[in-house]
């Protein structure tokens, strides 16, 4: 399996450059990572502060990560942090993050730039989040005896470490000084391949990440222009197969205001969003255009759908929604953030790809969310959640319930770290 892994981490940065040309989340990852290891050294030269070094894959692990990283950088503000992203769609969206003192491309797996990093960025600290593996990064970090934490880990039975050839994905967890896993059952199949000690079952800390976000929750003027006081469906995080199951609903009810957020707001997915609802309006449209704002009030009252051309404005349009509809669930990839809209004490309806996704079930099995397989069932959810305000309300609640239950887990992490003092100790002098 190594020689397995070698070739890979060998041959995926030749694909990236193979297909840059015409793929820009490739050019954007081989761009990113041109003389990282120059750039990285020539930043933290002058540095003489300890340093956290954080990974994660993407944007949505570093939505887990963030809480982490706040209350560290709160708590210790001589303390230095530095992110790194494997993915383009977490970098590109997060270079700029406040948080961090520095925010990077993490340089691809290899024994050489394993040492490089380490040796430039001196980590006192280390914290991967929910799945990220890097052979050569883990080794090194071991042989120098950093101390290094997974933090919201989730295990599947399907996953290597628990195949009779997993041999050398075990070994990398052998290279965690702690691991902070989602569930009970993480817990039980690391236990099932000799891992019983060194493991704390937190939970997510995006729980935490989505009630601050909830708690610091301010209004958005032209939304409630919008929205007036007509029911509100915001579908977040939306792919073509989401839209061709909603479309129908939206085309056909215009007293319901939708709000839909793709998941992909390239200007390719923007056009189809156009032409798949009617009676449509861009967000930047009717923010941008002063022909537009002057006529708003006839624009809104003959709009009932607004698609959103932006990152970064979900979280919050969740609390305008009546019923919460959460992508992706119709793909492969499987459903996006369905706690981003359960915080508020909304009703979550997604696709039948949520299996891989705890919290997805565990709003299922608290009667927070539906899961459909179809426009069919789509429209039949909808309709339920509308028109039977006893079930609308108690399925609201439970949502709002559900998040609440599981929050903490950043302050378990926090607690361990202490405990251990795993925190470089500086003067405040």
């Amino acid at each position: 399996m190594k020689l397995f892994y070698r070739f890979f981490v060998f041959l995926y940065p030749t694909i990236a450059k193979l297909i840059s040309g015409n793929n820009t989340k490739a050019a954007l990852w081989v761009q990113g990572r041109k003389n990282i290891l120059e750039k990285i050294e020539g930043v933290l030269q002058n540095n003489t502060h300890p340093i956290i070094w954080m990974h994660c894959s993407s944007l949505g692990e570093f939505e887990q990560g963030r809480p982490l990283i706040e209350k560290l950088k709160t708590e210790h503000k001589n303390q230095k942090i530095l992110l790194t992203f494997f993915s383009p769609s977490g970098y590109e969206i997060r270079k700029n993050y406040e948080g961090a003192d520095w925010v990077f491309y993490l340089p691809m797996d290899n024994p050489s730039n394993a040492r490089k990093f380490i040796s430039i960025v001196k980590p006192s600290l280390i914290i991967f989040v929910k799945y990220e593996f890097w052979f050569y990064y883990l080794t090194e970090i071991k042989k120098q005896n950093i101390p290094l934490l997974l933090v919201s880990g989730i295990f599947r039975k399907e996953q290597p470490f628990f195949k009779w050839y997993g041999s050398f994905y075990r070994n990398m967890l052998q290279c965690f000084t702690h691991l902070f896993v989602q569930t009970e059952t993480s817990a039980q199949l690391l236990a099932s391949i000799g891992f019983t000690k060194n493991i704390t079952v937190t939970g997510d800390t995006r729980f935490d990440r989505v009630i601050e976000i909830a708690n610091n929750f301010k209004p958005i003027e032209i939304i409630e222009q919008f929205i007036g006081n007509n029911k509100v469906i915001v579908a977040g995080s939306t792919w073509t197969e989401d839209d061709e199951e909603l479309k129908h609903y939206a085309n056909t009810h215009p007293e319901i205001k939708f709000i839909v957020a793709p998941h992909d707001v390239q200007l390719e997915r923007i056009n189809e969003c156009l032409q798949l609802y009617k009676n449509v309006m861009l967000y930047s449209s009717l923010m941008n255009h002063e022909s537009l704002i002057d006529n708003k009030n006839k624009i809104l009252t003959n709009c009932n759908c607004l698609i959103i051309d932006n990152i970064g404005m979900l979280s919050k349009l969740y609390k305008y929604a009546t019923i919460c509809y959460v992508g992706g669930a119709f793909g492969g990839d499987g459903v996006h953030n369905v706690l981003e809209a359960a915080v508020y004490n909304k009703p979550v309806v997604f696709g039948p790809e949520y299996e891989k996704y705890v919290e997805a079930i565990e709003l299922i099995d608290a009667e927070a969310a539906f899961t459909v397989d179809n426009a069919l069932d789509l429209e039949k959810i909808f309709n339920e959640l509308l028109n039977d305000e006893k079930i609308y309300n108690v399925t609201k609640t439970n949502a709002g319930n559900y998040v609440k239950s599981k929050s903490g887990a950043t302050q378990k992490v926090i607690e361990y770290i202490y405990e251990k003092r795993l925190l470089t100790i500086v003067s405040n002098s």
